[in-house]
């Protein structure tokens, strides 16, 4: 694979003249030079499998990251490093997260795209943080891949966090040995890793450290909510992008367990493989960790409330204005619940599950979940614009994806609608990559995510996604609320669905 894709890259280069005027592909960084290579798109040009941390395994397992062993000669950054240990979930899901090619506990690792003609172009910058639940995932995932983000005047960096297990295991051992009496939250650390390395080096890659915007969809964007709210962050970027999920609701536990429910797990876990101890813990095969958290409920090992990277829950650190103060575009698919399965709401009083069941007959689980996520990522915008200082700007993506007519799914394909993650393809405007495989995308597709991505370069650069030729995106006012729908049309439309997210304004009352 690496010998092919070299052997690409000098194709590339003798095959147009004008790649030659794009960044030097050596570029020398914190821990040692690295050498890039054309990406698929003609003027990027693309550094994959970049350490930005060093591997976590044997006695770093369940530690915060260290710094990447330096190099003194150039890297070749011309394949992507192992995507983060996980189970595979499948072809039938919409998810579409792969079963990558190489999947390890050393897996601490970045990519980047650059349009830059030299290092000091300082062009905005976009860094991309995946979802899949916390369990599954990886910054190389094809839909991600930023060659056609970049070419519109954007750095775009991507990477891997420790997932699982791995990165959210919290214990009274390791709580003791942290010194800051937390534990969990590798994965989040790993993130706070990542954006550090970015403000020190994306510099050398002609972009600016003092224009960064964080995007995520799912448990990527509910990891942005988290960046945000961190004070381990100050300073690293300047915008937060989230596609559909926060950490803002205190319905079942979605804002994040207390370190003592997330150690109580990690007991469990531990006497579950018979582990007599936090050394041999650490001394066991990481397949037997990862076979061992197969039994643990998707969610179980995610973002915990630990006392030191979330000193508080995000909706409490928002709610008192002590969050990042930074510009936000925030925003949620009208069909969340079509692929994204959640469990029934548990309620605290008689009287909210009798309205629900008046609200939701018949269960109607789908739609909850659609109207939940609509609520919480309301409620980012709401509690940014009240205690900051910074603008907020909502979306709603109702357009329905055209699914190819063999389309193989757990599920009638008709079903689905603008499902959770519908729109991360026209985010990336990376249509073309599905293309290949039957999606009959219409000439709408392709206006809408060319429209979708500049709308994203657009907030990265100015904080504010409106730009010539674009439909007016009002920003968020708590008395006019409207949001952009990314429809059949685009254009701003009054905030859906408000008689749901007034009963659960209700239920997440603080």
């Amino acid at each position: 694979m690496q010998s092919w894709k070299r052997l690409a890259a000098g194709l590339v280069i003798l095959l147009l003249p004008s790649a030659a005027s794009a960044i030097d592909p050596l570029v020398r960084i914190e821990s040692g030079p690295v050498e890039g290579i054309p990406a698929l798109t003609e003027g990027v040009t693309v550094f994959e499998g970049i350490p930005y941390a060093a591997a976590p395994v044997g006695e770093l397992r369940w530690k915060p990251p260290q710094p990447a062993e330096p190099w003194p000669v150039p890297r070749n950054a011309d394949r992507y490093g192992p995507a983060c240990l996980q189970y595979y979930m499948g072809p039938g899901s919409t998810a579409f997260f792969g079963d990558y090619e190489t999947k390890s506990e050393d897996c601490l690792y970045l990519n980047v795209w650059t349009p830059a003609k030299t290092s000091q172009d300082r062009l905005p910058v976009l860094v991309w943080i995946h979802g899949g639940g916390y369990m599954v995932g990886s910054g190389t995932e094809r839909l991600h891949h930023g060659d056609n983000l970049a070419a519109k005047g954007a750095v775009v960096v991507t990477f891997n966090y420790r997932l699982g297990a791995f990165g959210f295991l919290a214990l009274p051992e390791l709580t003791k040995e942290s010194g800051r009496d937390a534990s969990g939250n590798y994965g989040l650390m790993d993130q706070v890793a990542a954006l550090q390395w970015v403000h020190r080096n994306i510099a050398a890659f002609g972009g600016d450290p003092n224009r960064i915007a964080i995007f995520g969809e799912s448990a990527g964007s509910g990891s942005v909510a988290c960046m945000q709210a961190t004070p381990l962050t100050k300073g690293l970027f300047q915008r937060a992008i989230g596609e559909s999920g926060g950490a803002f609701s205190r319905v079942n536990g979605l804002g994040g367990m207390s370190l003592a429910q997330a150690e109580e797990v990690g007991r469990k876990f531990a006497q579950g493989l018979g582990a007599s101890s936090l050394a041999d813990l650490r001394s066991r095969p990481a397949d037997q960790i990862l076979r061992a958290s197969r039994s643990y409920p998707f969610g179980t090992f995610a973002p915990i409330v630990d006392g030191y990277v979330l000193p508080e829950d995000v909706y409490s650190i928002f709610a008192q204005g002590k969050q990042n103060d930074v510009a936000v575009l925030v925003g949620s698919n009208s069909d969340e619940g079509t692929s994204l399965r959640l469990p029934p709401p548990t309620l605290s009083t008689p009287e909210l599950q009798a309205e629900l069941a008046r609200l939701y007959p018949a269960g109607q689980q789908e739609k909850i979940v659609s109207a939940t996520m609509l609520w919480t990522m309301r409620t980012w915008a709401r509690l940014e614009t009240k205690t900051g200082t910074h603008k907020a700007y909502e979306y709603y993506f109702s357009h329905h994806p055209p699914f190819p007519a063999d389309a193989k799914f757990d599920r009638d394909v008709s079903h689905y609608g603008a499902f959770h993650s519908a729109e991360i393809i026209y985010v990336f405007n990376n249509l073309a990559i599905r293309k290949s495989r039957n999606w009959p995308w219409q000439d709408w597709d392709w206006k809408l995510a060319d429209m979708m991505s500049s709308y994203w370069v657009n907030f990265a650069a100015n904080g504010d996604p409106n730009g010539p030729g674009l439909p007016e995106w009002p920003a968020y006012d708590e008395n006019q609320t409207q949001v952009l729908n990314f429809g059949d049309t685009v254009q701003a439309i009054p905030l859906p669905r408000t008689t749901e997210l007034e009963f659960w304004e209700k239920v997440n009352r603080r």
